[in-house]
């Protein structure tokens, strides 16, 4: 997984809306050892999710999900477009509280924030710097990596995203 070429001994992770937990599947073909959490509000997702070997999933919302655990890789892809600008500031803390040393997101980026119809809806999808944002709440946080997730990938279907990888100093 190119996101994660400079990330070192990475032993567990958790994403923050995992869906039925593809991201995941990935990471764990790709490390057997991995251990893998998951936080998804869909119950049926989460249900799927759970299907998957060394995944704890936490069928919850983001916004109401603790944990005394920590873990070496946290990250979004495709979520904090959804959330609430105002609530935005409490799931970058939960990002960087949980991590002991790389964050990843994975959004959709626009150098300043903007609402997007989405699907006939407003209030439902946000673009903006994420990892930008973070960086100037966390002064330790520091970019090692990023780029950029074009839709029409023959090897690597997604929507076009950009990715950064962080790490706390």
């Amino acid at each position: 997984m190119q996101i994660l070429r400079r990330a070192n001994r990475i032993k567990n992770c958790l994403e923050f809306g995992a869906n039925i937990g593809l991201n995941l599947e990935t990471l764990g073909i790709i490390f057997p050892e991995l251990q893998m959490t998951a936080i998804e509000i869909n119950e049926k997702a989460a249900k799927e999710c759970s299907k998957l070997d060394r995944v704890t999933v936490y069928n919850e919302s983001i916004l109401n999900f603790n944990s005394d655990e920590k873990f070496d890789l946290t990250f979004t892809s495709g979520v904090l477009i959804h959330i609430n600008p105002a609530e935005l500031i409490g799931v970058y803390e939960k990002l960087y509280n949980y991590s002991n040393k790389y964050i990843v997101i994975s959004e959709y980026y626009n150098p300043t924030p903007v609402e997007v119809n989405y699907r006939g809806n407003t209030g439902k999808l946000f673009k903006r710097d994420f990892a930008g944002e973070m960086m100037d709440r966390f002064s330790d946080l520091k970019l090692v990596d990023y780029g950029f997730v074009y839709h029409r990938d023959n090897q690597f279907t997604a929507d076009d995203a950009t990715w950064f990888l962080l790490e706390k100093m």
